[in-house]
C-alpha cells in the first residue's frame, strides 16, 4: 500500500491551498498562452498538451516508485505548473522529443529526486529548459515568424504545426526568423532599436510581437500581485535591475547597446520575472533577500544578454541565483519578536 506522508502542519485551514495557488498561476499564463498563440500558430498549445502528459505520467511513476500517494500527490497541481512554464517557455516548432526531454528531466531529476514539491533548491522548469538548451540548441532556436511580421500568412496551420512536431519538417527554416534577442546579440538590430528612445517610435513598436507577449504577461503577473500569490518584491527589483543596466550602458555606448525599454519587452523579461523568478521553493523568502535575488536575476539577464553565448539570460540567471538563495535568506532574516537585530546563527555553546 502506498504511503502517504505529509509535512506538518498537518491541518491547513483557509482557501489558500496548495493546489489553488497552482491553479491560479495557470491561469495568470492563460493571456500570455493566447498571445503568443495567436502571434506563433499552434506550436504553443501542442506543446502544453505535450508537456502537461509528460509531466503527470513522469510524476506518476516516480511516486508510484517511491511509494507515495500518486493521486495525493497529483492534485497539487505543481507538475502541471510546470509543464506549462515548459510549454510557453519552447519555441512553437521544436520537436515533440525535446518537449519531452526538458520536461521529464525537470519532473525526475530537479524535483521528484530531490524529495518532490517543497525541497528542490533548483527552479524545476528552468532546470529543464536550461538541459534542452544546452544539449539541443538547433531546435531551440527555431522560433517562427510572428504573423504581424510575416504579412502574407506563413505562419504553420494546426495540421502543419503537428507534422513540424512530430515529424520535423525539412521546410521549417522558411517559417523561422531571428528574435528580437537574436538579432542584438549579433547587433543586427540596434540601429532600429535606438528609435525606442522616442515617443513616437514606441507607438510605431507597439506592434512588435514580442512586446504584445511580454505585455501579456505582464497583466498575468500583475493578477497574482492582485491575489496576493506573489509580492511586488522579486519582479520589481529584477525588471529595475535589469533597466538600470540597460539604461547605464546605453548611455554610454548608443551604437552597440540595446535600450532598456528594449530588454523590458523582448524575450522572456516579464515572463521571468512574475512566473518564474517568484517560485517560491527555490528563491528567497524575506522581502530584502527578495530584492536582492530578483536584483541579481536582473543583472545577470543583461550580463548574459550582452557578453554570454546565449541570446536571452532568465533561466541560467534564475538558476544561478537559486545556488545563492539560501544565504541571501540567512543574511537578510527579519528581527525576531522582543530583539533589537535579526539574529543570523547561534555561536556554539549559545542558548537559543
Amino acid at each position: 500500500m502506498a504511503l502517504l506522508r505529509i509535512t506538518s502542519p498537518h491541518t491547513q485551514r483557509g482557501g489558500h491551498r496548495t493546489s489553488w495557488v497552482m491553479q491560479m498561476v495557470i491561469l495568470a499564463t492563460i493571456p500570455g498562452i493566447v498571445v503568443q498563440s495567436w502571434l506563433f500558430g499552434w506550436g504553443t498549445p501542442i506543446n502544453l498538451v505535450i508537456a502537461c502528459i509528460t509531466a503527470l505520467l513522469s510524476e506518476a511513476a516516480i511516486l508510484a516508485i517511491r511509494r507515495r500517494s500518486v493521486g495525493f500527490f497529483l492534485k497539487d497541481y505543481s507538475a502541471l505548473l510546470t509543464a506549462v512554464l515548459l510549454g510557453v517557455a519552447l519555441p512553437p516548432s521544436v520537436p515533440w522529443w525535446v518537449t519531452v526531454t526538458a520536461v521529464s528531466f525537470a519532473i525526475i531529476f530537479a524535483k521528484q529526486l530531490y524529495g518532490g514539491l517543497g525541497n528542490n533548491p533548483f527552479n524545476p522548469a528552468m532546470v529543464g529548459y536550461a538541459i534542452v538548451l544546452v544539449s539541443f540548441p538547433v531546435p531551440m532556436s527555431q522560433w517562427l515568424g510572428a504573423q504581424d511580421i510575416v504579412a502574407s500568412g506563413n505562419t504553420l496551420s494546426f495540421l502543419q504545426s503537428l507534422h513540424a512536431i512530430f515529424n520535423h519538417l525539412p521546410t521549417i527554416d522558411a517559417y523561422t526568423m531571428a528574435t528580437p534577442l537574436d538579432g542584438f546579440k549579433h547587433k543586427d538590430l540596434l540601429d532600429s532599436q535606438t528609435a525606442f528612445s522616442t515617443i513616437p517610435a514606441l507607438q510605431a513598436a507597439s506592434i512588435n510581437s514580442w512586446l504584445w507577449v511580454n505585455l501579456a504577461y505582464l497583466f498575468g503577473g500583475l493578477a497574482l500581485l492582485w491575489l496576493r500569490i506573489i509580492t511586488w518584491h522579486t519582479p520589481v527589483a529584477l525588471l529595475s535591475a535589469l533597466f538600470i543596466m540597460a539604461g547605464v550602458f546605453h548611455i554610454f555606448d548608443l551604437s552597440n547597446t540595446a535600450t532598456p525599454l528594449f530588454h523590458l519587452t523582448t524575450g522572456a523579461a516579464m515572463f521571468g520575472a512574475f512566473f518564474i523568478a517568484t517560485d517560491p521553493v527555490s528563491s528567497c523568502t524575506s522581502n530584502r533577500g527578495k530584492l536582492i535575488y530578483g536584483a541579481g536575476i536582473g543583472i545577470l539577464i543583461y550580463i548574459i544578454r550582452s557578453w554570454g553565448g546565449y541570446p536571452d539570460g532568465v533561466a541560467f540567471g534564475v538558476l544561478l541565483m537559486n545556488f545563492a538563495a539560501p544565504l541571501i535568506d540567512y543574511y537578510t532574516q527579519p528581527r525576531t519578536y522582543g530583539h533589537k537585530k535579526a539574529k543570523t546563527g547561534l555561536k556554539i555553546g549559545e542558548d537559543n
